[in-house]
Formats: C-alpha cells, sequence, structure tokens
C-alpha cells in the first residue's frame, strides 16, 4: 500500500470518527450512527450534504432503534436515511420491522416503509405495502389497505393504526375479522393483540361458527374467552331465540346472557317473548328469568296473552320416552339438577310467575299470587287468592285452573271459596258461591257455569220480557246452574234440596245482598296490556 493510500484512508478514518465523537458530545441518541457496510461510499451534494452509501450487510443505529438492509444511504447533516432490499428496524428489541424500502427521518424518528412491509411484536403481525410507523412513540398507520394475523385471528381494513406499547390496533373502513370462530364485519373496531379483544366502536355484525348473528355498534368480545358485553340496543340471533337490549353480557361457554335496559328475549320455536330491565337467558338449558318488572307474551295467532309478575321465568320439560310421562326440565339458574334435552319436537316450555301475578288478553284477565303455564295443555294454574275476569263477570277462589285454546278461554275449574259475581249496577250484583266452580266458554266469553257446595248459595236479580228487574231470587241448593247471555248471567237452575226466597227490589235486607265472601275487585283487573308494563 502506497503512502498517499494510507494518508487518504487515515484521513476518513478521522473524519468519521471526529463525527461520531462531536455527535456524542450532543447527543448520540438524535444521530443517525454508521455501524457496518461491506463497502461505503461518500458523495458530496453541496457544501451542507454529505450523503454516505453503505451496501452489503449495512447498518446504522439511532438510540436503541436499528436499522440494516441491503443498502442504506444516509445524510449525516439531515439525519436522513434511505434504506434498500430486506430492510429491518430493530426497535429496542421489543418491535420489529420489515420492508423492501425506507425512508428514514432521523431528526423526527419517523420510518416510511413500502413494499412487503412486515411489523411484529411478539404478540402479532402486521402486513401492508404502505407503513408510516413512529419509532419514538411506537405508533405505526397504514392508509391503502393491510391486515393484522394474532394466532387464528385475521383482520383486514382500508385504514389501520397500531399502538405498540398498548398492542392495540384501531381498524376503519371495510373492517373484516375472521377467525375460526367467528365473522366480524364493522367500519371500525378497535383490536387488543395480548388480550385478543375486539372493541366496537361503530355499526358491527358478527357471525359466530353456531350461526348466531350479533349486532351492535359499542361493545368489546374476547375471543379467547368468549366473552361478550355490548351497550345501545345490540341484538343477538340465532335459531331458536333472539335478544335485544341496553346493555347484553354473554358468556359464551356457560351460554347465559344478561340482559338489561328494556331488554327482550324471544323464543320462536315456541312463540313465547319475555321483556323487562334484567333479565337472563340460558342457552344451553334453554330457560329465560325475568326479575325487574319482567313481562311474558305468550302468542297465538292474532291474539297474545300477556304476564306480568315481580318474577317470571320459563324453563322445558322434556317427554320420558319410558315412562310416557313428562318430566320438568331444571336449570342452572335456580342451581338445580339437569336433564338432556330431546329435539324440539319432544319438547314442552312451560312458565312460572312468582308474586303479584296479572293476566291479560282481550278475552280474560286475572290477577293471583303464583302461576304455573305449560305450552303442552295451554293451561293457567292459578295459586293464593286468584281472580278471573271475563266481560261484566268476576270469578274468584282458593286455586284456579284456566283452560285456553287459541289463548281464548274454554274451561274454568275453580277450588275451595268459589264465586262468581255478575255487574248489573253499582248496587245490584248477581252472585253464586260454592266449594268448587266450573265455567264454559264460547267464542271467548262465560256460556254456562256450575257450582257444587254444602251448600251452594245464589243472588240473582231475574228480569221480565221488558228487562225490568223483578226483585232479588235468595237461594240454597246442592248444585247450582247458571246459563249466561250477551256476556250476562240470564238464567239460574238449581239441583236438589232447594231453598229461595224472592224479595221485591223495595224490600231487599241489606245484610242479604251479599254473599259471604263477596268482594267486587275490580280495582285489582287489569284494564289493558300497558298496564303489565309500568
Amino acid at each position: 500500500m502506497t503512502a498517499p493510500t494510507i494518508k487518504i484512508l487515515m484521513l476518513i478514518a478521522f473524519f468519521y470518527g471526529s463525527q461520531t465523537l462531536i455527535c456524542s458530545a450532543q447527543d448520540t441518541s438524535r444521530i443517525i450512527q454508521i455501524i457496518h457496510g461491506n463497502s461505503m461510499r461518500q458523495k458530496q451534494i453541496d457544501e451542507q450534504n454529505t450523503i454516505v452509501t453503505l451496501a452489503g450487510d449495512a447498518r446504522v443505529q439511532q438510540g436503541n432503534t436499528k436499522i440494516s438492509a441491503d443498502s442504506i444511504a444516509v445524510n449525516q447533516q439531515t439525519g436522513i436515511a434511505e434504506c434498500f432490499g430486506n430492510v429491518h428496524i430493530n426497535d429496542a428489541d421489543s418491535v420489529h420491522t420489515y420492508a423492501q424500502y425506507l425512508r428514514y427521518v432521523g431528526p423526527e424518528r419517523m420510518a416510511y416503509l413500502k413494499n412487503k412491509v412486515r411489523l411484529t411484536d411478539g404478540k402479532g403481525t402486521l402486513f401492508t405495502d404502505d407503513l408510516q410507523y413512529d419509532v419514538a412513540t411506537g405508533i405505526g398507520t397504514y392508509k391503502n389497505g393491510g391486515k393484522v394475523v394474532n394466532g387464528n385471528t385475521i383482520l383486514t381494513s382500508t385504514d389501520a393504526t397500531y399502538y405498540s406499547d398498548t398492542k392495540d390496533v384501531y381498524f376503519k373502513k371495510y373492517v373484516h375479522l375472521t377467525d375460526p370462530k367467528y365473522d366480524i364485519k364493522a367500519d371500525s373496531l378497535r383490536y387488543n393483540m395480548q388480550l385478543k379483544s375486539a372493541y366496537f366502536i361503530a355499526p358491527t355484525t358478527i357471525v359466530n361458527k353456531d350461526g348466531a348473528i350479533i349486532n351492535t355498534k359499542n361493545g368489546i368480545y374476547n375471543l379467547e374467552t368468549g366473552q361478550a358485553e355490548f351497550f345501545d340496543r345490540s341484538a343477538i340471533s340465532d335459531s331458536n331465540y333472539s335478544v335485544t337490549g341496553g346493555r347484553i353480557a354473554y358468556d359464551e361457554k356457560s351460554g347465559i346472557a344478561q340482559i338489561e335496559d328494556r331488554g327482550k328475549i324471544v323464543d320462536s320455536v315456541n312463540q313465547v317473548t319475555l321483556i323487562g330491565d334484567l333479565l337472563y337467558l340460558n342457552k344451553k338449558e334453554n330457560s329465560f328469568l325475568g326479575t325487574r318488572k319482567p313481562v311474558m307474551i305468550i302468542h297465538k295467532d292474532n291474539d297474545s296473552t300477556y304476564v306480568a309478575a315481580d318474577t317470571l321465568f320459563s324453563g322445558i320439560r322434556k317427554y320420558d320416552k319410558n315412562g310416557n310421562h313428562t318430566i320438568i326440565k331444571t336449570d342452572t339458574l335456580n342451581k338445580t339438577t339437569t336433564v338432556e334435552i330431546g329435539s324440539a319436537s319432544d319438547t314442552i316450555r312451560y312458565i312460572l310467575a312468582f308474586h303479584h301475578v296479572r293476566i291479560f288478553n282481550d278475552s280474560l284477565q286475572a290477577v293471583c299470587d303464583s302461576l304455573y303455564y305449560s305450552t303442552e295443555d295451554s293451561v293457567f294454574r292459578l295459586y293464593q287468592d286468584p281472580v278471573f275476569w271475563n266481560g261484566k263477570n268476576q270469578v274468584s277462589g282458593d286455586t284456579m285452573y284456566m283452560f285456553t285454546k287459541n289463548q281464548q278461554p274454554q274451561h274454568l275449574s275453580v277450588f275451595n271459596n268459589s264465586m262468581v259475581i255478575g255487574k248489573e249496577n253499582n248496587s245490584m250484583y248477581n252472585q253464586i258461591g260454592g266449594r268448587t266452580l266450573n265455567a264454559y266458554f264460547k267464542n271467548g266469553n262465560i256460556d254456562y257455569v256450575r257450582i257444587k257446595g254444602s251448600p251452594a248459595e245464589s243472588i240473582f236479580y231475574p228480569q221480565d220480557d221488558d228487562s225490568a228487574y223483578i226483585g232479588m231470587n235468595r237461594s240454597k241448593s246442592d248444585v247450582i246452574e247458571a246459563y249466561f247471555l250477551n256476556k250476562q248471567m240470564n238464567k239460574i237452575k238449581y239441583i236438589n234440596d232447594v231453598d229461595n226466597a224472592l224479595y221485591p227490589l223495595n224490600q231487599i235486607p241489606g245484610e242479604l245482598k251479599i254473599l259471604k265472601g263477596f268482594l267486587w275487585q275490580d280495582a285489582r283487573r287489569p284494564k289493558n296490556k300497558l298496564e303489565l308494563f309500568e
């Protein structure tokens, strides 16, 4: 090696060494340091800019950020580097970014990457062809399409912003999340790669592997645990149920959903709807529960029966094929033993209502303390102080079975302290009381009543052909039968051991105008279905 050559090499070494020393004295984290290059070339652009080009295993560094590529051109004066081929940014060994081209602005610590861009942080990987990455803040953005892969979950969108410190990615425009368990489409969505949770911030449609569809615009879904919470009138539906509410909390593993704020559960198979401010649905057990102002609607053709109570529960009964009878399907909400559910054709829905029970449809109204109803026989079983109304007639007793067909009453059985009252006016009431009562209906109205007692008693105001009242008939017998016309008591028949007396209207003793146990309870009667929602 000649002496001039040695002098030139020493000058170059002194020049670069002096640049590093000068910058180190100022702030080494703000400059781009040249680490290695198989070959190195310097070119003076003008008096203020010199370009140093590294080729072959080119490496530079700024603070904790290391950059490597096939070749790198560095402007030491402006702190800008351009990198070509197999670019790799190692950001403090936490985030690694790869591309085929990089323009790196050192003073701003901003990286502009193009062509086959890949960013990974150990939790997931972002793919795009055009990425702007702020090394200082760890925030990366693409605006021309890209995707993020997190395990088996893949998210694609037109725009996205990645945050390395929180592992969040905000997706915008044509967002599509695919997963073995879910398919999600939205206009905007936030996804956390560490928690594997999707946060919904715009109208979103979720379809899970079982075919359930979720529509929401505000919520969170953990794809790892299957737990979700939705707000703002979200909805969940499948082949059996649809659920809506102001807030829905859902656990996929247990199949239990909690619905609040004007919640609604629709059982499309059995045509039953539950409405209330606090509802629970157990999809695995096919049961639901309402505890805050619940109202259940039993649909049938063009008519519906509304049931309100302090607590409403509905479960499934299943035919025991071996014993040829039905058994109750219990539920984990009540912490009781469960049995296997058969097919829809083998199962029957039943309803339990507790405390302050009210029933309304166009043909009948009723109240009681507790109730049991089954779709198997369409019988309402009313317990503890039940009262039934049909037209101007009131029926009461200790226990009551109301048989219905197409939501209209067909037969009513009343046990112990039975009484039927028909209001003529504010001072005249037809009354029949006894031990047991059976009423039969025609076209939804009382047609015939038979009462047995020891004895049965009646007060009846008969009318002449001009519809004028004749007087008051007070009678006793073993059996009393009453016939109705135009929704009013029209004729009475007495059977065995009859004892009766007819009093003129102006000679009726006050104490004889009512039977023992008489109580007109019109104030308890639901006047319309809207009352049940109050």
